[in-house]
């Protein structure tokens, strides 16, 4: 076997910590693979970075993780997926390695959004970075050109999850304060995305303020069903992809802090180890 051959873990990346749980639910979904997260916490967060410097950042953190031996690389961030994920398909791989791969959050959200919208009224709740992006819209009205889209950034989501308080009641405020922006910019929506990784630990507080009446759509289980079928649709790939059930931690950060925060969106141990991109 030469090196090109060799087969290695699949990559998944995120800014920070929000990627766990699109993890969580592809580790659920394929146990079986080994894998690899990184996450870029000391340059986090990603969300008010401009496009040049999340496509600079990005394409770093690919190409430590084919350095590493992975073959396929999920973007499990929203922002690196809006802001970076073309570019690096389209520009950087052929260069790097045709035989690589690097896929996204955002294309398998948009997918299956009429199987779940009964109204076509749909919102989307993102950081800046996203909902500037014009991503999510831009997406599905490719595909779904009937459905109505509104935005609504929530720049407070992500620290609330990251200070621990995104299950108190102070948390109240800021969750009700986005749900009601949302709703103002369309009052017949049915359906939201959670278009950031952090949102589904919010979920519980998210349900209590929208209504039993409104689908969430969260990424995770989403993402690692489309994963799924991309490995049976390529064979190839999923011969490349090693097959032991491992799972490493890299973080650019303390890895006893990424190791700590970690826990709360896995609900089980985890080792970090400190990497430099």
């Amino acid at each position: 076997m030469t090196d090109l051959q060799k087969t290695g873990p699949i990559g998944v990346f995120d800014s920070g910590y929000g990627g766990l749980t699109i993890l969580k639910e592809i580790q659920r979904h394929l146990p079986v693979y080994d894998y690899i997260y990184l996450g870029d916490n000391a340059r986090t967060p990603y969300g008010t970075r401009s496009f040049d410097v999340v496509y600079e950042f990005t394409l770093q953190a690919v190409s430590y993780l084919f350095s590493q031996g992975c073959h396929l690389v999920i973007l499990a961030c929203n922002t690196a997926s809006a802001k970076a994920l073309r570019t690096i398909q389209q520009n950087d791989l052929p260069a790097i390695d045709p035989e690589r791969r690097v896929l996204g959050v955002i294309r398998p959200t948009v997918e299956i959004l009429n199987k779940i919208s009964s109204t076509g009224h749909v919102g989307v709740f993102g950081t800046a970075g996203t909902v500037d992006s014009e991503s999510y819209p831009i997406e599905i009205h490719k595909l779904f050109p009937e459905i109505s889209v509104v935005q609504q950034a929530c720049p407070m989501w992500v620290p609330l999850v990251e200070n621990y308080e995104g299950d108190q009641p102070g948390a109240d405020y800021f969750i009700d304060k986005y749900i009601r922006l949302l709703k103002t910019k369309d009052r017949d929506l049915d359906t939201i995305i959670l278009a950031c990784t952090h949102y589904p630990i919010l979920l519980p507080k998210i349900r209590q303020f929208i209504g039993d009446d409104v689908k969430i759509v969260c990424q995770g289980e989403i993402v690692a069903q489309s994963l799924s079928d991309y490995l049976r649709r390529h064979p190839e790939m999923e011969k490349k992809c090693s097959k032991g059930g491992n799972t490493t931690y890299l973080t650019t950060e303390n890895p006893q802090k990424f190791s700590r925060l970690a826990s709360v969106f896995l609900n089980e141990p985890v080792s970090a180890v400190r990497i430099e991109l």
